[in-house]
């Protein structure tokens, strides 16, 4: 089975959102999971709660946090950075135990 690594962003200033898109989608998601040697990774807005961001990256393996958060060093610092206190964010490791594909 994967693992997926959750990272869930908060960018609470609207005024923020266009840049911070543009800036995950061009740099941050691509350069994540080529460090995370990550089968695949995808993004998206919560429809829910506007300012939620989410970023999923699918691992071909469970690895621990400290072993993420070390590979991911200088991308959590250039993140730092760029958007400081300006977007507060939570990470989290999901053991995925099953998982059902809808044939074609």
């Amino acid at each position: 089975m994967t693992a997926l690594f959750l990272v869930r962003a908060e960018v609470a200033d609207p005024r923020d959102r266009e840049g911070f898109d543009r800036w995950y989608q061009e740099e941050h998601l691509p350069q994540a999971a080529e460090v995370l040697s990550a089968v695949r990774a995808w993004r998206g807005w919560s429809d829910g709660d506007p300012p939620i961001h989410y970023a999923f990256y699918e691992l071909p393996d469970l690895k621990p946090v400290p072993v993420i958060l070390d590979a991911l060093k200088a991308l959590i610092a250039d993140f730092d950075r760029v958007w400081g206190t300006r977007v507060t964010r939570t990470r989290e490791i999901i053991d995925t135990k099953q998982l059902i594909s809808k044939q074609k």
